[in-house]
């Protein structure tokens, strides 16, 4: 019986690159002064009325970035610069690019309850105590509520409300 001899090997498939096209990027967009959620929606009003062909997967308006819309696309800088010349409050574009990575904390929500503390001076601006200044006596971050009491109040009442019904007003220190 002879060996038999392996067969030849044929051209290797290789994997197709991801053509340019498919790549997203994040562009930032410097707006006019709390004209953000505008910008946006002018955005995707000239991507609905074919105002533009600029492609674009997505919009994000985030509150810690004042000043600046972030848009997720496919097209190059010139297109997107092209795109903020015809949209009302939108300055230009700020040059490079960046990715998810960067502007991922950002799709993050924060709980309401971030940054207060037990013995934090904040101010109802909901309610029927609105425009009262109270003590902060306990912090719920899962429920986000927090229990204060009256600042001013003769005999000091426990009340529980949500933690987005509050301004904080001093932050409690060490002294």
């Amino acid at each position: 019986m002879k060996p038999q001899t392996p067969p030849t090997p044929g051209p290797v498939p290789q994997i197709p690159a991801v053509p340019e096209v498919f790549i997203n990027r994040i562009f930032a967009i410097k707006t006019t002064s709390k004209q953000e959620r505008t910008v946006a929606d002018n955005i995707l009003k000239a991507i609905d009325t074919k105002a533009t062909d600029v492609k674009v997967t997505a919009i994000i308006v985030p509150n810690e970035l004042q000043g600046y819309v972030l848009v997720e696309t496919p097209e190059k800088l010139n297109r997107i610069e092209q795109l903020v010349e015809l949209i009302a409050h939108a300055r230009s574009v700020i040059k490079g690019e960046t990715n998810l990575a960067e502007v991922g904390h950002f799709l993050i929500p924060k709980p309401v309850v971030a940054g207060i503390d037990e013995g934090t001076i904040v101010e109802l601006i909901a309610g029927p105590f609105k425009g009262e200044k109270a003590v902060v006596k306990r912090v719920d971050s899962v429920k986000e509520e927090i229990t204060v009491e009256l600042y001013e109040s003769v005999v000091p009442i426990p009340i529980t409300i949500r933690g987005d019904n509050v301004r904080v007003v001093e932050k409690f220190s060490d002294r």
